[in-house]
C-alpha cells in the first residue's frame, strides 16, 4: 500500500510537470503590454509551456528557467491583422485579379499563401484575421489546419473562406469576358434570402469563423463631397445574412465603402466595418451607438491609388485626399479602429506595419496605433485576455524590436524578435 501511494504521488507530480511545460524567463528593456497607457521598464515575463504565467518588476526567476535577454530592446504582445488576404498577391487592376484567379491553380495558390503567412509572422504579426480567399475555395482553412498541426509556420488564423454578394455584382464578370463562358468566381453568389442563408450555412461547414459580405460598388462622389454606391443586396437578403449569421453564434464583417453600404451593414448586424474610405457623419455615429469596428485598410489605398488612376479609375486618389480627415474624425468621435491592412491587395512584399505610420500621421498616438493592433483587434475577435496583450493567463505572443516604437512609429517594420504560443520562431535582438 505504501509502495503504491509512493508510486501515487510521484504520477501526480510528474503529471503536473507535464502540464505546467518549460519556464522561459523574457527580460525586457522596455516593456509595452496592450493594456497600459505607459511603457514598463525593465519588465520580466515568465512563461510556462505556451502560456505567460507572471509579468513586473522585480520577479524571481526559477532556476531552471531558460533566459531570453531582450534587455536593450522593446518588447510588446504579438501584433494583429484584422483584414488580410493570405491567398492574393497584390491586385491594382482587374487584369491582375484575373491572372490569379485564371492563371493560377488553387494548389499553387495555397502554396504562395504558406509564404504569405510565413511573412506575416517574421514581422510580428501572431494573429491574422483572413477576409476571403478571393477564388481559392476553402484553402483558407487548410492553411490554418496546417498551421495548428506545426506542418507550416504562420499566425494565428481567423479565416472567412468565400465571402458573400448577390448574383454578378463581383469578378469575373462576363462584360469584360466572352458572355459564353462559364467564369470563375471570387466569392459565392447569392439571389434571395434563402441563397443568402444558405451560403451563410456553407461558410461555417466549411470551416469559416467569420461571414464576410460585399455590401455596396461602383463608388463616386457627388458635388457637395460626399460619396454614394449601388447596393448589393436587397433588405431581406442583407437581413437573412446577419440573422443566419447571429444564429450561428459567428459574427459577420461588411466590405463597406460609403454610407449605401455602411449603415444598411450596421443594421443587419456586422461587427466590422471594412475600408469604409466615404463614410460621414451618420455613419460614424451609428458605428460608435453600435460598438462597431472599423478596419481603415488605409495602405492598400495609397497602393493601389495611381494604378489605378493610370487604369482610368481616379476613385482611390480621391478617398486618399479625404481620409486622413476621415480617420480622424472618427477616431475623435470614438469609433473603436482595429488595425487592418488588405495585405494580399498589396503585395506581400510590402511591410504590413507601414499602415501604423498613416495612423500616427493622421492623429494617434503612437500607443493608440499600438493598441489598435494588439488589445482593440483581439476584443473585435473576442480574444481578449488570450491574444493581444502581455498579461497572465495570455498565450505567449511576443515581439520585441531593438527601437522605440513610441518614438518613431516606423520602427515596428524591423520587428527583431518574434515568439508564437511560446516558441521563438526570429531572434535577431535578444543578448547571446
Amino acid at each position: 500500500m505504501k509502495a503504491l501511494t509512493i508510486l501515487l504521488v510521484l504520477l501526480a507530480v510528474a503529471h503536473v510537470g507535464f502540464a505546467q511545460g518549460p519556464v522561459t524567463a523574457i527580460k525586457c528593456g522596455k516593456l509595452i503590454d496592450g493594456r497600459s497607457d505607459t511603457a514598463i521598464e525593465n519588465a520580466v515575463i515568465l512563461i510556462e509551456g505556451n502560456r505567460i504565467k507572471e509579468v513586473g518588476k522585480n520577479l524571481a526567476i526559477p532556476g531552471n528557467a531558460k533566459i531570453i535577454d531582450l534587455s536593450n530592446a522593446t518588447v510588446l504582445p504579438g501584433l494583429i491583422d484584422a483584414h488580410t488576404h493570405v491567398l492574393l498577391q497584390g491586385d491594382i487592376t482587374a487584369e491582375d485579379y484575373a491572372v490569379q484567379i485564371l492563371k493560377e491553380s488553387i494548389p499553387y495558390r495555397t502554396l504562395r499563401g504558406s509564404l504569405s503567412c510565413k511573412t506575416a509572422l517574421l514581422n510580428g504579426f501572431t494573429t491574422l484575421r483572413d477576409m476571403g480567399t478571393e477564388g481559392s475555395m476553402y484553402a483558407d482553412v487548410d492553411l490554418k489546419k496546417a498551421i495548428n498541426n506545426g506542418i507550416i509556420e504562420g499566425p494565428r488564423l481567423f479565416v472567412s473562406g468565400r465571402a458573400i454578394n448577390s448574383t454578378g455584382h463581383y469578378l469575373l464578370s462576363n462584360k469584360e469576358y466572352a458572355w459564353e463562358l462559364k467564369l470563375p468566381k471570387g466569392l459565392i453568389e447569392i439571389t434571395g434570402a434563402n441563397e443568402a442563408r444558405r451560403a451563410v450555412r456553407e461558410e461555417i461547414s466549411y470551416g469559416a469563423d467569420w461571414v464576410k459580405i460585399y455590401v455596396d460598388r461602383s463608388y463616386y462622389q457627388l458635388p457637395d463631397g460626399s460619396f454614394r454606391s449601388l447596393q448589393n443586396f436587397t433588405p431581406e437578403e442583407l437581413n437573412a445574412l446577419g440573422d443566419e449569421t447571429a444564429m450561428h453564434r459567428k459574427k459577420m464583417s461588411a466590405h463597406a465603402v460609403t454610407r449605401d453600404g455602411i449603415i444598411p451593414a450596421i443594421r443587419a448586424g456586422a461587427a466590422s466595418v471594412e475600408h469604409g474610405f466615404g463614410i460621414d457623419d451618420e455613419c460614424i455615429r451609428l458605428m460608435v451607438e453600435k460598438g462597431t469596428y472599423w478596419c481603415p485598410t488605409i495602405y492598400v489605398n495609397v497602393w493601389v491609388a495611381e494604378g489605378r488612376a493610370a487604369a482610368g479609375s481616379s476613385i482611390n486618389k480621391v478617398f486618399s485626399e479625404v481620409l486622413p480627415a476621415t480617420f480622424n474624425k472618427a477616431l475623435k468621435a470614438g469609433v473603436k479602429i482595429a488595425f487592418g491592412t488588405d495585405a494580399g491587395g498589396f503585395d506581400w512584399t510590402e511591410n504590413e506595419a507601414k499602415e501604423f505610420s498613416y495612423m500616427v500621421k493622421w492623429g494617434m498616438t503612437p500607443m493608440q496605433a499600438i493598441k489598435a493592433a494588439t488589445t482593440v483587434a483581439a476584443e473585435l475577435l473576442d480574444m481578449k485576455g488570450k491574444i493581444g496583450e502581455i498579461s497572465p493567463g495570455a498565450f505567449a505572443d511576443i515581439v520585441a524590436l531593438k527601437a522605440d516604437p513610441l518614438k518613431n512609429i516606423s520602427a515596428l517594420e524591423k520587428v527583431g524578435f518574434v515568439m508564437k504560443d511560446g516558441k521563438v520562431y526570429k531572434d535577431e535582438a535578444s543578448k547571446k
